[in-house]
């Protein structure tokens, strides 16, 4: 029973994005591993840009950042 984590940042991903990667994951799945489509869990955790650093750098500053630039 294959398990899935994918995170990304709260940034506006609509329901039929999520719904297209865990499709799209599952796929892989069968197409690589030939796993089981049925019993394949895929989850999607969104992460607030404040909660997620890159460089030791919120992802909300840096984005603050290169707006300005």
């Amino acid at each position: 029973m294959p398990y899935v984590n994918i995170k990304i940042t709260k940034e506006g991903v609509t329901d039929k994005q999520k719904k297209q990667l865990m499709e799209g994951v599952t796929q892989l799945l069968v197409d690589v591993l030939n796993k089981n489509p049925d019993t394949t869990i895929v989850v999607i955790d969104e992460v607030d840009t404040d909660n997620w650093g890159i460089g030791g750098v919120p992802v909300t500053e840096l984005r603050e950042k290169a707006s300005k630039e």
